[in-house]
């Protein structure tokens, strides 16, 4: 009898009770992009020119790196970390809107998980790469792995320059004061940064006994290089006469160094599956910048003058997990667990004055201070889930008592408070056929304000947009559902998900005028602020040759800011939308093309803009173990955040583009049983 083998094309989305897991090893730009580059091609995923991720439009999202919280993507630089850190190393990106009970309760719009690789094959094996790309960047990087019946071990390690060119417009229609005429105050901002980003990784795990495991990794990198911008700032009357006219120039550097230490024990118990786990987690990073000024006035005319801003911040996250699992039967789980975070975060800086002539540098103190911050939460869950027939179901509860302290070391003003909350989730899955199924799921959630939100200093680096934070922020609550109707079978698969969010005292920018062209932004709680939606996804083929991925969020919001001095509701409706190509000619040949739309966002006082994005990828397979690969992100330079602003007082345009128009090309070498891996550009099941 012969042997027949049917061979089918795996989906690029696995969905689970809890969630929607996309494998992402396939992804032509995941050989020589960012983190920022792959995430922005996951359905419901936005990534803006910031590198500020959002979920379903809400930018309230918690990203963890293996189910643990990343300083690296927290704080003020996590946009920059975000569109810097390799994402070679990736294996999967998980999506939770309404996450479960184990997971912390932070990100109100849900949670991204982003899943390294781990299993490594037997023996000794790994890859080498290299590329080239315009503007000077480059990408070199290489990785190792041993896998044996007890030890499974890789190091990783990279290279990476990066350029980027931003440009800021920003132009107020005002008077500046109430008795004088409107004029029109414009800044503009061309800025260039050129950054070094290595990186070193390494991961063990050791099972000790069939029952016992330690597993441990460790993660280096550094960021940091030259960034320098010019500065026009400009004022005219609705005639077109300049009354003022002056320069900034820039020059200075921002190093960020990050360190990611894991410990962890495993040890299975006296029941089939029953496990205790203990986890052991410290990430931190520490922020030291320093730029030097040079500042003219042409109108009206008026002596230089030289100052610098040295600035500094540490971010360091500590934490400690217990979680048991214990099945009663094949089809029914307890989970258990205890979880101790703490979080601490300075942030600072010091203003000089430089005199021209004898370069003394006096401090100015109404431009330097220094903020401390210290949050403890304990938090306890437990969740069960069971199958009973066709139905699936998970539920859990969290428990979080939260502690905070802040402090304004320069005024030695101290705030404190703690406040305990419960955070229930369900999810519920009803087998309809062999290939359809009936989800629900629902969750309450939290956001906590960063800690950097919380600081009151008015930041003049970008005079005169300045930024504040508010020391009277409270925590968004956000209460979702979801309603979803699944088919997956013959190669393809979609899904519907109809979903709501309610959002209490979400967080929110506000900008005022302060007249004399200085427009002020800070941060305020939005009392309501509801969202709404049907979402999609379709992944299948067109041709035998050609895979599609298809995804859109058709959404309403609504916000009402009465409260802010904004009379009435607001609401939007629109779609945000993402297609993915595959193609594959030959064997040895793959092209991925990859469009994607944000569309236009509410905020109090106006609109954000939509954003397009198309990025292009070209993978041959010169030889078993060498594939040349081309990429081209961002072909049209989409990457454009405008936000319109409309109040009784003024109106505002403001503009933040980045040139992100990138090619590479490269070659990625396999050794080992790796070269296997590395020969198709998707993933197959075969059986026979």
């Amino acid at each position: 009898m012969e042997s027949v083998v049917v061979t089918t094309q795996k989906l690029a989305v696995e969905n689970r009770i809890d969630r929607k897991v996309y494998s992402v090893t396939t992804d032509v730009q995941a050989s020589f992009g960012s983190v920022g580059d792959v995430l922005s091609a996951i359905p419901s995923v936005d990534v803006d020119p910031d590198g500020k991720v959002s979920l379903r439009g809400d930018s309230n999202v918690l990203i963890l790196i293996d189910g643990k919280p990343s300083t690296q993507l927290s704080g003020s630089a996590a946009g920059d970390n975000l569109q810097s850190i390799p994402a070679n190393d990736i294996e999967r990106i998980e999506v939770l809107t309404t996450p479960p009970a184990q997971f912390k309760a932070d990100g109100a719009a849900g949670v991204i998980n982003i899943i390294t690789k781990r299993k490594r094959p037997a023996g000794v094996a790994g890859s080498l790469q290299g590329s080239l790309g315009s503007g000077g960047r480059s990408v070199v990087g290489a990785d190792a792995g041993y896998g044996s019946g007890r030890l499974n071990a890789s190091v990783t390690a990279g290279f990476r320059h990066d350029y980027r060119q931003r440009m800021v417009d920003s132009n107020v229609h005002a008077p500046n004061t109430p008795s004088t005429q409107v004029l029109d105050n414009s800044s503009t901002i061309n800025e260039r940064v050129r950054r070094q980003v290595p990186t070193v990784g390494v991961k063990a795990e050791y099972a000790l006994d069939d029952r016992q495991s330690v597993s441990g990794s460790v993660n280096w990198s550094k960021r940091g290089g030259l960034r320098t911008y010019t500065e026009l700032n400009q004022t005219s009357t609705p005639s077109g006469v300049l009354t003022s006219s002056a320069r900034r120039i820039s020059a200075g550097h921002d190093p960020e160094t990050d360190y990611d230490e894991k410990l962890g024990y495993s040890r299975k118990l006296a029941r089939p599956g029953e496990e205790i786990e203990l986890s052991l987690h410290r990430s931190s990073s520490h922020q030291r910048e320093h730029y030097d000024y040079t500042n003219d006035s042409f109108i009206p005319p008026a002596p230089g003058y030289y100052n610098n801003l040295s600035f500094l911040e540490d971010h360091a996250t500590t934490e400690l997990g217990l979680d048991y699992s214990l099945p009663f039967a094949k089809t029914r789980t307890l989970k258990l667990g205890y979880a101790f975070e703490q979080d601490d975060f300075r942030y600072g800086n010091t203003v000089n004055n430089v005199d021209p002539l004898t370069g003394i540098q006096t401090v100015d103190p109404n431009a330097s201070h220094d903020f401390k911050f210290r949050q403890q939460i304990n938090a306890a869950y437990a969740s069960y889930q069971a199958t009973v027939g066709n139905w699936n179901w998970l539920a859990g509860l969290r428990a979080e008592l939260t502690h905070t302290d802040a402090q304004q070391l320069t005024n030695n003003v101290s705030s404190s408070g703690s406040y305990f909350r419960i955070y229930p989730s369900v999810h519920v899955d009803r087998i309809l056929t062999d290939e359809t199924t009936l989800s629900f799921g629902a969750s309450r959630r939290v956001t906590r304000p960063d800690p950097s939100n919380l600081d009151p200093y008015v930041d003049p680096e970008y005079t005169p947009n300045l930024r504040a934070g508010n020391v009277n922020l409270q925590p968004e609550y956000t209460q979702s559902y979801e309603v979803g109707y699944g088919f997956e079978g013959r190669g393809l698969s979609y899904q519907l998900t109809g979903y709501y969010r309610r959002n209490r005292d979400s967080v929110t920018d506000v900008t005022e005028y302060l007249g004399n062209g200085l427009s002020l932004t800070t941060k305020t709680n939005l009392p309501q602020n509801n969202s709404a939606g049907l979402e999609f996804t379709t992944n299948g083929h067109i041709v035998s040759k050609l895979a599609y991925s298809l995804s859109g969020n058709l959404f309403y919001s609504q916000i009402d800011a009465t409260a802010l001095g904004v009379p009435g509701l607001k609401s939007t409706t629109g779609v945000n939308s993402k297609l993915k190509l595959d193609y594959r000619p030959t064997p040895a040949d793959s092209v991925q093309l990859v469009v994607t739309r944000t569309d236009k966002r509410l905020t109090p006082q106006g609109y954000i803009s939509a954003i397009n994005i198309v990025n292009v990828g070209y993978k041959h397979q010169v030889k078993a173990d060498l594939t040349g690969i081309l990429t081209l992100s961002d072909a049209f330079n989409g990457q454009r955040y405008e936000r319109f602003e409309s109040t009784p007082t003024f109106t505002g345009d403001y503009v933040r583009a980045v040139r992100g128009r990138v090619v590479y090309v490269g070659l990625i070498y396999s050794f080992g049983s790796t070269r296997k891996d590395k020969q198709a550009n998707f993933e197959y099941d075969q059986s026979s």
